[in-house]
């Protein structure tokens, strides 16, 4: 009988367990591409998010919400308002090269509150698991309003959910070291800022994203149809382009395109009954 016990508890044990796996990505193993077809699809940022998969939502500006299969939500570049539906996010994440990227009063609801800064010049290092979703951060140099520059003033923030590597590019002043593009791996999907001069010049985020070779680019920080058009007019013919006026996708790690494509979201903040 205790015997037979013993084997139920390491069963019960081993089975709690695995319901907190996250499926492992492949950030720093630098994988292959993974061929596909259909792989995003229009959706209600409230809807169940399907198996594996995580869904996307322009909320503003440099702003997106993320959302797990298990209904864990992140906001980046938190400014503390995402729109009239009421919601408490699991995370925010912040970068203070200008005040459209933080607020210094997030809700105190908030679990998660992860700022891309530390003192002065010193950085700062995130490696916050939550089970389903691993966020991590690489500290990155910004300009101050002085025309002078702070070491490690902001963060590339990136989430490890559903086997995808994705990253958000932040207030990007330079183009990464060597060992910053290490660090960061191998992104699925990334979303970049393409205003064209407050960030990096065009020519350096193209580089940029040349180097990262992500499957599934994300314009932000465009203040006008006439930036994004920029932006887009000066992308080569090793990208394909998806504009479908949408502000929502979802994408998976099985379903990832062959080929790099630049999705155009439409920014929307949230409401309730959309």
């Amino acid at each position: 009988m205790r015997a037979l016990c013993c084997l139920l508890w390491l069963i019960l044990c081993a089975s709690a367990l695995h319901a907190q796996e996250r499926r492992p990505s492949h950030c720093i193993a630098l994988a292959k591409e993974t061929p596909g077809l259909d792989f995003l699809h229009k959706a209600s940022w409230q809807d169940p998010v399907a198996a594996d998969s995580v869904l996307i939502r322009y909320i503003a500006h440099a702003s997106f919400l993320l959302r797990t299969e298990g209904g864990l939500n992140v906001v980046t570049d938190f400014t503390g308002f995402t729109g009239a539906a009421p919601l408490i996010p699991d995370v925010v994440t912040m970068n203070h090269a200008h005040e459209t990227h933080w607020t210094a009063y997030p809700d105190p609801a908030i679990p998660h509150v992860l700022q891309g800064w530390g003192p002065f010049g010193a950085g700062i290092d995130h490696h916050l698991d939550l089970g389903e979703m691993l966020i991590r951060n690489v500290s990155t140099d910004i300009r101050n309003m002085f025309g002078g520059v702070e070491e490690r003033g902001n963060s590339i923030f990136v989430f490890e959910a559903a086997g995808l590597c994705i990253g958000h590019l932040g207030h990007l002043h330079h183009v990464p070291t060597p060992a910053q593009y290490a660090a960061l791996g191998r992104l699925d999907v990334v979303m970049a800022a393409v205003d064209g001069g407050i960030t990096l010049p065009l020519d350096q985020m193209l580089e940029v994203l040349g180097r990262l070779r992500s499957s599934v680019i994300i314009p932000m920080h465009w203040f006008s149809d006439y930036s994004l058009d920029r932006f887009l007019s000066q992308v080569g013919p090793e990208f394909d382009v998806v504009d479908d006026g949408s502000s929502t996708l979802t994408v998976s790690l099985r379903s990832l395109p062959s080929r790099p494509t630049i999705h155009v979201l439409r920014p929307r903040y949230l409401v309730e009954d959309e």
